[in-house]
């Protein structure tokens, strides 16, 4: 079956003021459709075809640029999209918020070193918390990959990401790329990464 658009969890409209709803309609029907549509391309007729999309994302370094990129791009969105909510953000509680006080020293200390990531990825790219061997990390990945990858300089499970190539937030923030990294922490669903981070530090 080929891989199809998931819907999104929330109006258009549901982040504003701090993502804006046309925004957030062509990233997810233009950019995030066009991912879907170009995977199912890239693997029509081919071994691929068959495979599930982690199970693409993880060989990522052995399959065609197309299906890499594309493949990452709709794992990528696929994943944002439930990382935000309306009415969410501030800071995380129970057992994912003693994980990052412990391993960052606070919340405010986590806080910027994730913004540091998605800052200093030049061009377009993806900063992510991950969970490594029973430990949180910040990184970041170029264009679509992710910390799944096998091509990945830091590997591991993601919990939180941050979409930092500029169709994520120009019509907003034009270049102002820090204003976007600190308006995310107001929609953030503390729930899903704390499910994540559950079911990954298992």
């Amino acid at each position: 079956m080929p891989f199809t658009l998931p819907a999104l969890p929330f109006a258009p409209d549901a982040l504003e003021p701090h993502i804006d709803s046309l925004t957030m309609q062509i990233h997810h029907g233009k950019h995030h459709q066009a991912y879907v549509d170009n995977l199912n391309k890239a693997i029509a007729g081919t071994p691929n075809e068959n495979k599930s999309l982690e199970d693409l994302v993880k060989v990522a370094g052995t399959i065609s640029p197309a299906v890499r990129n594309n493949g990452g791009g709709h794992w990528n969105h696929s994943f944002f999209w439930e990382t935000l909510a309306p009415k969410a953000g501030g800071a995380p509680s129970g057992k994912i918020a003693d994980a990052i006080n412990s391993t960052f020293s606070s919340f405010d200390g986590f806080k910027e070193k994730f913004a540091n990531a998605g800052m200093t990825r030049f061009g377009s790219g993806w900063a992510w918390l991950l969970l490594k061997d029973g430990k949180l990390e910040i990184s970041s990945t170029p264009n679509q990959d992710n910390p799944l990858m096998d091509v990945a300089e830091a590997k591991g499970t993601p919990i939180l990401g941050v979409d930092v190539w500029e169709h994520a937030y120009y019509l907003k923030y034009q270049n102002r790329r820090a204003d976007y990294l600190a308006a995310f922490w107001n929609v953030v669903n503390w729930n899903k990464v704390a499910e994540r981070f559950g079911a990954s530090s298992k």
